[in-house]
């Protein structure tokens, strides 16, 4: 999938699931709750033991379907590299590289790096960065969009860390091109309630289609 399509693609889903796990079994029993629940982006971080292998069965496993494996948790080129090599159709990062925008422009995959302020954004941005990462969430709220599409309306932004099912709706509202979710989606899989993951996907799903209709 180029790289237009997938950041198109993206506007329209509009969630992005990250995934932490203890191990590669259940990253990818993790993956797969949140594929039968509706959302389409998996982001592997790479806190995850096995990440790469993961994203390559992943990758491999989904070939062909409605599905878009990524890469999160991304500090440096290096590992951008490696991950991009094992199938990785976009990278995410908590922090602000340009070493690494600069490698994944130079293999055309979009890349979302972490920024907490305007100056921040505005250099995501010169270095030609489409979707950018409002992190951590929790620390500033939905709030933060507006605040920020305030003096820079043409910026495509994307919170992740303190999105939960609460608060979503409200994050697409006001202005958020698309959301990231982890631990508040992926609860159940400490106890082993794939289930719970599923289901709450689902409900991800479902609130944020009718905050894009309601928007």
């Amino acid at each position: 999938m180029d790289k237009i399509d997938i950041i198109a693609k993206l506007r329209d889903e509009a969630i992005v699931a990250v995934i932490r796990a203890e191990n590669k079994e259940q990253g990818l029993k993790v993956s797969d709750a949140i594929r039968q629940g509706g959302i389409k982006f998996l982001e592997l971080t790479m806190t995850v033991p096995g990440a790469l292998d993961i994203i390559k069965e992943l990758s491999e496993r989904y070939k062909g379907e409605d599905v878009v494996i990524g890469a999160g948790t991304v500090l440096d080129p290096e590992t951008a590299r490696l991950a991009i090599l094992a199938g990785a159709a976009y990278v995410v990062s908590p922090n602000f590289s340009p070493e690494m925008i600069q490698l994944c422009n130079r293999y055309r995959v979009p890349v979302m790096p972490g920024v907490m302020t305007a100056t921040e954004v505005v250099k995501a941005m010169e270095l030609g960065v489409d979707v950018i990462k409002v992190f951590p969430g929790g620390a500033f709220g939905p709030s933060i969009i507006k605040d920020f599409k305030g003096p820079l309306p043409h910026g495509n932004f994307m919170p992740s860390g303190g999105v939960s099912l609460e608060n979503a709706a409200q994050w697409i509202k006001n202005g958020a091109f698309a959301i990231g979710t982890g631990s508040s989606l992926t609860a159940g899989a400490k106890t082993g309630d794939y289930e719970s993951v599923t289901k709450t996907a689902a409900e991800f799903v479902a609130i944020v289609r009718k905050a894009k209709g309601n928007k």
